[in-house]
């Protein structure tokens, strides 16, 4: 089922017996795009930004938002198996495959599993390795408005992405999201010890973006992922938190987009 608006279009795919929301929109080489744990709120400003240099695909991932729930899934690892699923039933290939905090998670073991259809690899303030300075914020501690609020700048740019008074749909997808974010990322939260390994086996050419003020995943992570893929570049978005492509959509979009064509 696909219904279209004027900027994009949304089908429904089946992997592994589960129905898969994707969103799509623009022309040129593919992209993917990974959300944060919060869920995808939709189609945003940044993915119109992407879509400008990529035909982009921002799948919900399974569990997340309208797509079916996985009860089986333990780890980003399965989720990141059944995304690799999902590029195939697409037809995907030479893809920048670009994930954002939980996303950048999945999308670095989705690289380590399989490169075949990736051209280039986009980790945004990702989590997955257990940082040698800090640690990252647990969002089961505090409130969902709360923690949210943690990945911007200041509340001045919260407000300006999601309104002095949030959305009751999307205050609802914050809840549902942390559902399924501690199905899959509890003990321990929000890494795994069997990614770090394998970056190194990850030659694709990867951009790793961190905003500068990032504080929930530390900026520590952003060089250890530039040091262990075996090819990467950092590029740090002066004083950006963790939510970066939401405040910088055009800034990031465009490095995106260099790092495409480089």
């Amino acid at each position: 089922m696909t219904t279209a608006t004027a900027s994009h279009t949304e089908t429904t795919v089946e992997v592994a017996g589960l129905a898969i929301r994707v969103l799509r929109g623009g022309a040129g080489p593919a992209a993917v795009f990974l959300h944060h744990s919060t869920g995808n709120p939709g189609w945003m400003p940044f993915h119109e930004a992407l879509a400008e240099s990529f035909a982009l695909a921002v799948p919900d991932l399974p569990g997340y938002g309208q797509s079916a729930r996985p009860d089986w899934a333990r780890e980003p690892r399965d989720i990141a198996v059944l995304v690799n699923r999902l590029l195939d039933r697409l037809e995907l290939s030479g893809v920048t495959l670009i994930g954002a905090g939980l996303g950048g998670f999945i999308a670095a073991e989705m690289a380590a599993m399989n490169q075949s259809r990736l051209s280039r690899l986009v980790l945004i303030g990702a989590a997955g390795l257990q940082p040698n300075e800090g640690e990252i914020a647990d969002q089961m501690m505090v409130d969902f408005a709360e923690y949210v609020k943690a990945g911007f700048r200041d509340d001045a740019a919260f407000e300006h992405v999601f309104g002095a008074e949030v959305d009751p749909g999307i205050k609802s997808l914050w809840d549902f999201s942390r559902e399924m974010t501690a199905r899959i990322t509890w003990k321990p939260y929000m890494f795994s010890r069997r990614l770090a390994p394998l970056l190194g086996e990850i030659t694709v050419p990867a951009l790793v973006i961190w905003g500068e003020k990032d504080q929930v995943v530390p900026i520590a992570c952003a060089h250890q992922y530039a040091k262990g893929l075996a090819n990467a570049r950092l590029e740090v978005i002066a004083g950006a938190g963790h939510l970066v492509e939401l405040e910088e959509p055009e800034t990031v979009a465009r490095l995106i987009a260099a790092h495409a064509q480089s």
